[in-house]
Parts: structure tokens; sequence; C-alpha cells
């Protein structure tokens, strides 16, 4: 098996790993659901009761609750299954994108007609911090 960890050292970057897919099998799922509109309209309704449903941590469930996808992807949450929650809240990946980065839609959405962040940096946890 290859030893993907030494991805956990750039900033900003997460590696959806076997590993990760495992953590957060249950999470994904969820997401999934939110694809049927009786499930999105259920979520809605009474978001707590519905993760409530699902076999998931209390670190995942409170990964939605709060809409932190940072949060929800360190739990092992993948961006795709991730979007029918923001897609659910009637929120675009722009959207999304802007709070993991900590910036508004319009600065992200300048950031990236600009060219996106500078490649000056941080480019390592261990040697930059």
């Amino acid at each position: 098996m290859t030893d993907l960890s030494e991805f956990d050292d750039i900033p900003g970057t997460t590696l959806f790993t076997a590993q990760r897919s495992r953590k957060g099998y249950w999470l994904n799922q969820f997401c999934m659901s939110l694809m049927k509109a009786e499930n999105r309209e259920r979520f809605k309704a009474d978001e707590r009761a519905y993760l409530d449903e699902w076999p998931m941590t209390e670190a995942q469930k409170q990964a939605v609750l709060a809409r932190d996808y940072n949060a929800a992807i360190a739990e092992g949450g993948n961006i795709y299954f991730l979007a029918k929650i923001f897609a659910t809240d009637g929120k675009s990946y722009q959207y999304a994108a802007g709070t993991m980065t900590g910036m508004t839609q319009e600065e992200y959405a300048e950031m990236m007609l600009r060219g996106g962040r500078s490649i000056e940096g941080v480019r390592s946890r261990k040697e930059g911090s």
C-alpha cells in the first residue's frame, strides 16, 4: 500500500484516501440521501433529528450543522458529496469555496478571476507554519 501521508503536509490540501473514505462513509451516505426531494425536506424540517438517523460521529454531525465544510472534510467528507448539503441550502460551489478559504463568495470569485491564489507562501506545514 502506498503511503500518502506526505500529502498531509501541504497546507489547504486534503487528499481523499481510502482511509478517509472509510472514516466518512456514513457522512457521505447522508449527503447522498439529499439527492431525494423527500429527504431534503425532512432534513430541512429538523436537521438534528434527520442526522441522528445516521450512524455518524458527533463531530461529523456538528460539522454538518455548522456548515463547516473544512471540518466535514477532516471527518472524511468528500467535497462532491458535501455539495449536496450546500445545494440543499441553495448555495453554490463558489459560496462553499469562499467559506472554506475565509472569504466571501465575491472575494473568492475575484481571486479566481485574477488567476487564483498566489504561489508565494507556506508550502509545508512542517517548514513554514
